[in-house]
């Protein structure tokens, strides 16, 4: 007689508070059949890193060239547009469909042209040394503020949020039996969920089986003088400082709040021990508001723009390129999300979602988990006999 499945764990812990810890807490408490309200850990605040200064850009179809990622995309696409009718995300979180458009900059100023149809009317017709090519429509492309997105979805669990440093995952014949954390000892759990953006590879058991490292990213959020003249389209800019100069791909995402938010000026770099504690380097938040100034005369200070953050954050980056997301080789009931890099607001809620049902059903349905299984990387170190 075949034996029953086991039970779905009842007690679970996420490591993480940032935007894939709030969505897998999210619909853990939201499961159909076994709703799991989580405790989740974290180390300083909420959204506290680059979940709260990413640009919130979401995309349909821009991961297609990659199997794996667009099955991912296309879900996490379709699950923003039922969470924001779930939670108000228009008024909760900036959620709104978008006009994107490609821009190339010219490195030095222009003669003033003839504005081109597609270029929105706050944009500098000088700003755009080419016609600007349509990269997405709002049927295909949206944002998010992603901050607010982070703090609503995390809300809507039901979580328990306990701020503390997670020491390690304590294991017992194999099996999670809780995390330790800083000063309040061992909080039991039957499954542990680590989804601490590059602070990840901090983890002995990651860091046996796969490496994830920190991209700096830079960003400043402006309010132009005349905020009601912003229209929401999100610009992808081509941008050579001066000739013979490295090609720049800075973004410019217009929030529904007024703001517009300006991103670019990345580099490798390790990441430092404290999340709230990283600031931005003077010459990257200098090209970014000369970036800024070339796109629009709304978004010079000099003209009247308030700057109203000037900051960095660290993306989290695998080797291949890929998120790793599922359980660990060797410790049942722990499991791993990160390595999203710069899609994790868009791929955070079917990253969720997947983790939900192979914790509480024992297989992911939403989306096909094993091209993003960490059991990937054992097989490549086998191949190169490490």
């Amino acid at each position: 007689m075949a034996s029953a499945p086991a039970p779905p764990p009842r007690r679970v812990v996420v490591c993480g508070g940032g935007v894939v810890g709030a969505c897998t807490a999210y619909f853990l408490s939201t499961h159909p059949a076994s709703p799991t309200v989580p405790t989740l850990i974290e180390k300083s605040s909420p959204a506290c890193a680059a979940s709260g200064k990413a640009g919130g850009f979401l995309a349909l179809d821009w991961s297609d060239s990659t199997p794996a990622l667009s099955a991912l995309a296309r879900a996490s696409f379709g699950l923003h547009h039922r969470l924001a009718a779930a939670l108000d995300g228009a008024n909760a979180y900036g959620f709104r469909p978008v006009h994107t458009l490609s821009i190339c900059l010219p490195s030095q100023p222009a003669e003033p042209l003839s504005p081109h149809p597609l270029l929105p009317s706050w944009v500098d017709p000088s700003a755009s040394a080419a016609p600007p090519r349509q990269l997405g429509t709002p049927d295909t492309t949206a944002q998010v503020h992603p901050g607010l997105f982070t703090k609503a979805v995390l809300a809507a669990s039901g979580a328990e949020v306990v701020i503390g440093e997670v020491e390690r995952v304590v294991v017992g014949e194999g099996c999670v039996v809780g995390v330790a954390v800083k000063g309040r000892g061992v909080v039991d759990a039957d499954a542990v969920v680590l989804a601490l953006g590059p602070w990840s590879g901090r983890f002995e058991m990651v860091k046996e089986v796969f490496d994830v490292s920190g991209l700096k990213a830079h960003s400043i959020v402006l309010r132009p003088r005349n905020p009601d003249k912003i229209t929401p389209h999100c610009l992808f800019l081509s941008y050579q400082p001066e000739p013979g100069a490295k090609m720049l791909d800075p973004e410019v995402y217009p929030r529904p709040t007024g703001e517009v938010y300006i991103c670019g000026m990345s580099k490798d770099e390790d990441v430092p021990d404290d999340p709230a504690a990283i600031d931005g380097e003077p010459d990257s938040i200098a090209m970014l508001h000369k970036i800024a100034g070339r796109v629009s005369s709304q978004l010079k200070t000099e003209e009247g723009a308030e700057v109203v953050a000037e900051q960095a954050c660290y993306l989290p980056c695998t080797n291949d390129g890929l998120p790793v997301i599922g359980e660990m080789p060797g410790v049942k009931g722990c499991y791993v999300a990160t390595g999203h890099s710069c899609w994790g607001i868009l791929n955070a809620p079917a990253t969720g979602a997947a983790l939900a049902e192979l914790i509480l059903d024992g297989q992911a349905k939403i989306v096909d988990l094993v091209p993003f299984s960490p059991a990937r990387f054992l097989k490549k170190k086998s191949r190169r006999g490490v």
